[in-house]
């Protein structure tokens, strides 16, 4: 049976049993999910993507940090969309918003992401990752043990990670897969895998239906422009110097954020609770491969007055303790049926594409004080 096919079985199943059981269904019962997060980079598409591919409610829960991803609500659109500002950390609201919408799954992309920004900053990723994972954590298990059977049945928590947990990789090391142990190297990476050792203890203690997602380096629209492939594309376009840690020859394992989203559809509708999923194009490439490619695609299609972007290239001093390499072995989830649609090629060249196309946008984030502050402090001191 297809996966398509047995979601719908399975939810059959589950209102088949809500009648059984005596529950009262209202008529204008729809099924919900809670996407916390939902304003970022990941979270944002993942969010378009699940209102396409589903007919449930989305209830986009976020606190709006300056990385939330441009303007989410003017892309996403319609009655089923409900963005509601706030804390993951909020107990009080969360409890009230799982009471009032009886999600059938919630999803967890809150988080402090930048490393660099965990170095300087470590107190703020262990409240935002591991206190804020915590709190909501808490309310979900909560709210799960007080609901009837089928309803209790058919809900489950999905934690989305990443492959920094593991730690880097040596250069001929088989990529990481989710027996590996957790070796975390920067405070980032830390409070994630200790997000994710919650996770996993409130479903070995509480029996709470929990599963954990780690993917590799994302890329696509909406990203902020702190992050590697936006940032050096809108700094190319504005002639600004291509910072590169070191010599760039650390790996990041790339995967685009649409192949992404339809990875974690396929866990929530396929994945057993209580498992671990590695998701990954298994698109390796080196910092430097990267900007050079970037470059390459802007000479192509967007070229500069006289020589090329490579020219722009400046290697700074390297940030601390970073990883060489990081690598996923994602058979597990290929084993339900998903497989990433996108070349790193084809991603990159849609991702340079959509900055181009959206380049008022980016400037609007890229020129406020507060992240050209943040710029200026971290690439300023590594010059």
């Amino acid at each position: 049976m297809g996966a398509v096919n047995l979601w719908i079985a399975y939810r059959i199943r589950f209102f088949v049993d809500l009648l059984d059981s005596g529950s009262v269904l209202h008529l204008n019962f729809m099924p919900n999910i809670i996407v916390t997060g939902g304003a970022g980079f990941i979270g944002s598409n993942f969010v378009r993507h699940w209102l396409k591919q589903s007919q449930d409610g989305v209830i986009s829960v976020d606190k709006g940090t300056y990385a939330a991803a441009y303007d989410p609500e003017e892309t996403v659109e319609g009655e089923r969309y409900r963005p509601v500002a706030g804390d993951m950390s909020d107990r009080a609201l969360i409890r009230q918003l799982l009471h009032q919408h009886r999600p059938t799954s919630v999803v967890n992309f809150a988080a402090e992401t930048h490393v660099d920004r965990s170095i300087l900053f470590p107190e703020e990723f262990v409240q935002a990752n591991v206190v804020g994972t915590f709190n909501l954590l808490d309310e979900v298990r909560r709210y799960w043990e007080d609901l009837p059977g089928p309803e209790k049945d058919l809900f489950q928590f999905l934690q989305i990670s990443t492959d920094e947990v593991y730690g880097s990789l040596l250069p001929d090391e088989s990529p990481s897969d989710e027996t590996k142990a957790a070796a975390p190297n920067s405070p980032y990476a830390a409070s994630k895998a200790a997000a994710d050792q919650l996770v996993r203890a409130y479903y070995r203690t509480y029996g709470l239906p929990t599963t954990i997602s780690r993917c590799s380096n994302n890329y696509g629209p909406y990203q902020h422009p702190e992050k590697l492939i936006p940032l050096m594309i809108h700094r190319a376009l504005r002639e600004e110097a291509l910072p590169i840690y070191g010599d760039g020859m650390q790996v990041r394992d790339w995967l685009y954020v649409d192949d992404h989203c339809s990875a974690l559809h396929t866990v929530i509708k396929l994945g057993r609770p209580g498992e671990v999923y590695n998701i990954s194009a298994r698109a390796e490439r080196t910092n430097l491969e990267v900007v050079l490619a970037i470059c390459a695609l802007l000479d192509r299609e967007f070229p500069r007055r006289r020589g090329c972007y490579a020219d722009l290239v400046e290697h700074v001093a390297d940030r601390p303790g970073h990883d060489r390499r990081y690598a996923l072995d994602s058979s597990k989830v290929g084993e339900l049926g998903w497989h990433a649609k996108e070349s790193f090629e084809s991603g990159l060249q849609k991702t340079v594409r959509w900055y181009v196309t959206n380049l008022e946008r980016v400037n609007a984030v890229a020129n406020g004080g507060a992240y050209r502050t943040w710029s200026k402090v971290n690439y300023g001191q590594r010059r």
